[in-house]
C-alpha cells in the first residue's frame, strides 16, 4: 500500500496548533471534537498513512493541559439510537468511550445530557451515570433554537444551562455521534464563563472536509459520500472568500450556522473573533498529505466502496435510494465507476461465467486471488483460504481444513443448532484452520499471514451475513458487496 499521508508529522503539528489557539484565548479553549476520536477508519482509508487512532493519540500528547467532556442527546436516549459501526446505543456508547479515554490515562470531567426537556429516559440515564460517580450536567431546549439570538444569549437561554466545572486549558467536547449538541454546548460554556470574567475561546476540529484542498478533491468528495445519509455538501466557504481573497473548503451546515453563530458571538463577547468557518477550525491534516496521487486512489475506492455500501442498505431498507444519486454523482464528478475498482470486475466476471456467488481479493501487492461457492464453503470463506495459502506460499492443491472436517463443523450447524445455511462462514473457517495449525506446517504458515490481510481490497457477488461483516471489519479489510441476497437452497 501507498503511503499517502505522513502521521508523525500530523500529530506534531495539530498538537503545537491547538497549544496555539489556547493562548490565543487566554489560556482556556472549547474545543468541538467532530468525527470519531477512535477507530477513525475512514480516515485512514482515503489518507493512506493515517493511523485510526490519530486524533487520540494527538489529544495524549496534551493529556496534561486537556479535559474531556461527554455530550448526549436526551432526544437520541428517548429513542435508543444506535451506533451503525458499533451496533451499541449512545447511552452505552457514552460509557465506553469514558473508560476508553481513561483508560489512555485522559481525564473526563464530566457529561452533558442536551436538549433536555424532562425525558424519562434521560432522567434514569442521569441517575445511573451519578450512581457512578460520574457528574452530569443538564442542557436544556430553548425556543427559537438558532435563530433567537436575544434569547439564547440570555438568562432564560443559555443561562438556564448547567455551567460546567472546568480546570483545565483545553476542554474537548466530543459525543457518540452528530446532532448531540457539541457546538451548543460549547457556546453555552462560553455565555457562562463571560459571566465570570473569563474570556474563554471556541474552535472547531473537523478532518473532513480537508479546507486547503481543492473543493473537487477526491478526499473531499469521500467525505460527501460517506456522509449522504446526512446530506452534507461541500462548499467554498464564501465568508472566508470575502475576508480574505482567499479560497477554502468547508460544508454546507457550518457554511448556513455562520451568521447565526456570529450573532451569537457578538451577544456574548461584543465581537466576533472570527470571520469564517474556516477560521474556527484547527484541522491540519492537508498539510500532512504527501503522496497526492496515492490519497487520490485511496479516496476513489472509498467512494466505490460507500456506493456499494449504500446499494447494501436500500436492499436492507436502511436507506433511501437518494443517498445512491448523491454518491453516482459524486462517481461521475470523480470521474470513475463501480468497475474502476479492481476486485469488483474480478469478482462479477468470475460469477457470470460459473453462475454462482464469487469473490475476489486485492493483496498488498496487487495481486488478485478470486474464489467461488462450494458445498463445503460460501465465497467469502474460501477466498480467505486461497488468500492465505498464497501469502503463505502454500501450494494451492493443499487442503489443510479436511473435507471431513468442515462436514462435521456442517452437522453441527444444521443438525444441532438449527442453522439454515450448511457453508462455514469466515470465522469458523478461521476457527477450523487455527486447529488445523496444531498438526499441519503449511496450516501453520497460512495462520500466520493473517495479519497480511489488513488493507486488502475485497468484492463478494452477493450480500453477506452479518457474522461475515463482522469477521471482515476484524481483519481490517475493506469490503464491498452486490446488492443480492443469496437465497439458500
Amino acid at each position: 500500500m501507498k503511503i499517502g499521508f505522513d502521521n508523525e508529522k500530523y500529530l506534531k503539528m495539530q498538537s503545537e496548533h491547538i497549544v496555539e489557539r489556547i493562548g490565543k484565548f487566554g489560556n482556556k479553549l472549547y474545543l468541538e471534537f467532530g468525527g470519531k476520536l477512535f477507530d477513525d477508519y475512514h480516515a485512514s482509508r482515503v489518507l493512506p498513512g493515517f493511523e485510526p487512532d490519530s486524533k487520540l493519540r494527538m489529544l495524549m500528547k496534551l493529556a496534561d493541559k486537556a479535559e474531556i467532556v461527554i455530550v448526549i442527546s436526551a432526544k437520541d436516549i428517548e429513542k435508543h439510537k444506535v451506533r451503525g459501526d458499533l451496533g451499541i446505543t449512545y447511552d452505552e456508547d457514552v460509557l465506553r468511550l469514558k473508560k476508553a479515554f481513561e483508560d489512555r490515562g485522559l481525564y473526563v470531567s464530566g457529561v452533558v445530557i442536551t436538549h433536555f426537556s424532562g425525558q424519562s429516559s434521560a432522567i434514569a440515564f442521569k441517575e445511573r451515570l451519578e450512581k457512578h460517580n460520574i457528574r452530569v450536567y443538564q442542557h436544556y431546549t430553548i425556543d427559537g433554537y438558532p435563530s433567537n439570538v436575544p434569547l439564547i444569549v440570555s438568562d432564560e437561554g443559555y443561562g438556564k444551562n448547567d455551567y460546567i466545572e472546568t480546570t483545565r486549558p483545553l476542554v474537548v467536547i466530543t459525543a457518540p455521534g452528530p446532532g448531540s449538541g457539541k457546538m451548543a454546548t460549547c457556546l453555552s460554556q462560553l455565555y457562562h464563563e463571560n459571566k465570570r470574567g473569563i474570556k474563554a475561546g471556541y474552535a472547531k476540529f473537523e478532518t473532513f472536509p480537508i479546507w486547503n484542498i481543492p473543493l473537487k478533491h477526491p478526499v473531499n468528495l469521500a467525505y460527501e459520500a460517506a456522509t449522504a445519509d446526512l446530506n452534507d455538501i461541500n462548499m467554498i466557504d464564501p465568508f472566508h472568500l470575502e475576508a480574505y481573497g482567499e479560497t477554502t473548503v468547508n460544508y454546507n451546515r457550518d457554511i448556513e450556522i455562520f451568521p447565526v453563530l456570529n450573532a451569537i458571538f457578538e451577544g456574548i463577547y461584543g465581537e466576533n473573533p472570527y470571520k469564517s468557518p474556516t477560521d474556527m477550525g484547527v484541522n491540519m491534516a492537508g498539510n500532512c498529505i504527501i503522496d497526492d496521487e496515492a490519497c487520490c486512489d485511496a479516496s476513489k475506492n472509498e467512494i466505490i466502496r460507500r456506493y456499494f455500501t449504500t446499494l447494501n442498505r436500500i436492499v436492507e431498507e436502511k436507506a433511501d435510494e437518494k443517498e445512491a444519486y448523491k454518491i453516482e454523482l459524486l462517481m461521475k464528478q470523480a470521474k470513475i465507476s463501480p468497475e474502476d475498482r479492481k476486485v469488483t470486475t474480478y469478482a462479477n466476471e468470475l460469477a457470470a461465467k460459473l453462475g454462482t456467488p464469487c469473490a475476489a481479493i486485492e493483496l498488498q501487492d496487487g495481486r488478485i486471488i478470486t474464489a467461488k461457492t462450494s458445498d463445503l464453503l460460501g465465497p467469502s470463506a474460501a477466498l480467505l483460504l486461497n488468500a492465505l495459502k498464497v501469502l503463505g506460499n502454500v501450494p494451492k492443491e493443499v487442503h489443510f481444513i479436511s473435507p471431513e472436517a468442515i462436514e462435521a463443523i456442517q452437522e453441527l450447524k444444521v443438525k444441532y443448532l438449527a442453522g439454515r445455511n450448511p457453508r462455514l462462514h469466515t470465522d469458523e473457517v478461521l476457527i477450523a484452520l487455527s486447529t488445523a495449525t496444531l498438526t499441519d506446517e503449511n496450516a501453520k504458515k497460512a495462520f500466520e499471514q493473517i495479519p497480511n490481510l489488513k488493507g486488502c481490497q475485497v468484492h463478494i457477488t452477493t450480500m453477506l451475513s452479518a457474522a461475515d461483516l463482522t469477521t471482515f471489519k476484524k481483519l481490517g479489510v475493506d469490503l464491498t458487496c452486490e446488492p443480492v441476497i443469496k437465497k439458500m437452497n
